[in-house]
């Protein structure tokens, strides 16, 4: 009978050892089945979160093809302006009112156009002067430098009196022109 009992005790030992087994695999899919729900979760609550965006991103495309289908080209123009234009050609009763506002149209585009063209030349003349007079200034202020070579470098600056007098020629009450530069200024690069 003690064998048959040992018997049983051994199957026992066996069966739970075969429920603890069972037991920790069961565990460990519950644990493998939570993070792979969390992982959809996150993927789809993504998902939504893309979905939402392209339906605003479409909806927002929609509003303004709507808007551009319902409003002229405006080519430039304030919206008053174009109304004002329309109004004005819509008044006219002949082509020959057409015809010389037309003629006054495009003399008034010649008319802005030259003033522009004087406006870019005088900005151009404006520059190379100024581009001169800093050479010239440059120019000065070395051969200032090289003419008082024994003296501190901070004397040098060009915001003290004794630099500035002699820059204006008037240290001694005698009015002399500052010297002329003999090298060509560099040119600034144009504006467009």
């Amino acid at each position: 009978m003690t064998q048959d009992i040992r018997q049983w005790l051994a199957e026992i030992k066996l069966l739970q050892q075969k429920i603890a087994v069972t037991q920790q695999e069961r565990d460990e899919a519950y644990g493998s089945a939570t993070n792979w729900r969390s992982l959809y979760e996150t993927e789809a609550k993504q998902r939504r979160t893309e979905a939402n965006l392209a339906k605003q991103a479409i909806d927002s495309l929609r509003n303004q093809l709507q808007t551009l289908r319902e409003t002229p080209p405006l080519n430039g123009s304030r919206p008053d302006a174009l109304d004002a234009i329309q109004h004005e050609v819509e008044q006219l009763d002949n082509v020959d009112e057409l015809k010389t506002m037309l003629i006054q149209a495009l003399l008034e585009c010649d008319r802005l156009s030259q003033a522009l063209r004087v406006e870019r030349s005088a900005h151009s003349q404006t520059r190379k002067g100024l581009t001169t007079a800093l050479g010239d200034t440059v120019n000065m202020l070395t051969k200032e430098r090289t003419t008082r070579p024994s003296q501190p470098l901070e004397s040098d600056s060009i915001s003290t009196p004794s630099t500035v007098s002699s820059l204006s020629g008037s240290s001694n009450g005698s009015s002399t022109k500052a010297p002329q530069a003999k090298t060509p200024s560099p040119e600034l690069p144009t504006l467009d």
